[in-house]
């Protein structure tokens, strides 16, 4: 049983009210912003809702199975003359008329149709709800992971500009010492300008991510966590492909979701064709009618009635031919959407389960890239201490280390997205998998700048 039920979601709006409440800090970890998206996300609420409305299908399509019980009650005043024996006179009197209907269906193919094919539609409504509460922890993910890197390359973008802020300074002296070139002072300076415009344009994506992530959880963020330097890339154990292949197949809500709608027009045929089939209904009516006319005054009768009431169907003008004929179509329309969604998750499913395999060696190679970067820096700083390098190489050689850990960290990203995502395709993500994924973050130490 999938854990993203509406008690689920109650208990963890009641969480996110009393932390909301309890705590004015902005900085949000990844649980906590999930459990923020909980409340706020408006495609999720949209789905919340959609769900809801959905689950009626079955008790609508019940209700044309179970008796119908109503009541209809009339009154009216009449008043004229009337002549007798060459003397006319007045004539009023008042009418009532009061009656208790029963109808119960005894065979009714349309109505038996229509309840299979609420309780599919229903069923249809709560996969794809399982769907969209999947999905959000991937959207919710995705979007928290870009905010991190957007943020980090904005930090590159500065770093670079430092860079050859620093080296445009070393030209501009060495040209005035007479052993530089205008030539070099002039690239230089193009290089810095193309380096400001890369520090807007990465502050800018930082922005819009943020602001995405903010739409998200529906409030001001302005600290997120990191990921943690104890990563391991082989924590997560991995199945077979032809597991999660089986595991797809049968248990992928867009694709429970779409089993569940061919279901329903199978069932939308069977409806349109019981229009050619009779219908039995049990009837039963008590009539109380009290009331007068021209010939009979004050009179008060009751009645009742029980009997079997057969309908049958001879022409309609050839619209039961036709609706069957559209319900076939259909029917034949969402089978053949229903295999390309099997193709389409068969396809997502594969990809997923080879990135995850290649991100452990890309993250094994660039934590190699890391350390070397790293002998780098040190080196160079000692090199400086002996006057062989001089602080521009220091600078050159702290870019290449940032560089070199911000891939380290997409790659390390794109490992984590590629594990929920593969969950996701199989139709196995739960709240545990966020749980597991939120292990490798840890709060910041210092408040990052906007």
């Amino acid at each position: 049983m999938m854990p993203f039920t509406h008690r689920k979601f109650i208990a963890l709006l009641c969480i996110f009210l009393f932390n909301q409440q309890a705590n004015a800090v902005h900085a949000m970890s990844l649980l906590d912003a999930y459990e923020a998206a909980l409340y706020h996300d408006p495609t999720y609420r949209s789905a919340l809702h959609e769900s809801e409305a959905g689950e009626q299908a079955e008790k609508i399509g019940l209700a044309n199975l179970l008796p119908n019980l109503s009541v209809t009650h009339s009154q009216s005043t009449s008043s004229g003359t009337i002549t007798q024996n060459n003397a006319t006179g007045p004539l009023n009197f008042d009418s009532q008329v009061s009656t208790l209907s029963l109808r119960q269906p005894i065979i009714n193919m349309e109505a038996l149709a229509g309840y299979r094919q609420g309780k599919a539609q229903a069923d249809s409504s709560r996969a794809k709800f399982t769907g969209r509460s999947q999905e959000l922890v991937v959207r919710l993910v995705e979007a928290y992971v870009d905010a991190l890197l957007t943020q980090e390359r904005a930090r590159l973008a500065e770093t670079q500009l430092n860079s050859l802020e620093e080296l445009k300074r070393v030209n501009e002296r060495m040209l005035q010492k007479g052993e530089g070139t205008t030539t070099d002072v002039l690239e230089t300076q193009s290089k810095y300008a193309i380096a400001q415009a890369r520090v807007i344009e990465a502050k800018d994506e930082f922005e819009v991510a943020q602001l995405k992530l903010e739409a998200i959880v529906g409030q001001k963020i302005t600290q997120l966590d990191q990921l943690s330097e104890q990563f391991s890339s082989r924590a997560i154990q991995l199945q077979d492909y032809d597991t999660w292949y089986e595991m797809a197949l049968e248990r992928n809500a867009e694709l429970v979701t779409q089993r569940h709608a061919v279901a329903s027009g199978k069932e939308e045929i069977r409806k349109s064709h019981a229009g050619h089939a009779p219908r039995v209904d049990f009837v039963a009516s008590l009539t109380r009618n009290k009331a007068g006319s021209f010939i009979t005054q004050d009179r008060d009768v009751s009645l009742g009635t029980v009997g079997v009431e057969i309908n049958f169907p001879l022409y309609s003008g050839g619209r039961v031919n036709a609706t069957t004929a559209q319900a076939k179509a259909n029917h034949a329309r969402a089978e053949a959407d229903l295999n390309a969604i099997t193709d389409k998750i068969l396809v997502e499913l594969r990809k997923q389960y080879n990135l995850l395999l290649s991100s452990v060696k890309k993250i094994e190679s660039l934590e190699m890239g890391v350390k070397s970067a790293e002998l780098l820096v040190d080196a160079t700083q000692k090199s400086i201490l002996g006057g062989i390098r001089i602080n521009l190489n220091l600078l050159d050689a702290q870019e290449q280390l940032h560089t070199a850990r911000r891939d380290l960290a997409q790659a390390r990203y794109n490992y984590l997205l590629a594990y929920l995502r593969l969950q996701f395709a199989a139709g196995t993500l739960v709240l545990d998998d966020l749980r597991n994924v939120a292990t490798y973050f840890k709060p910041q130490r210092v408040q990052s700048q906007n």
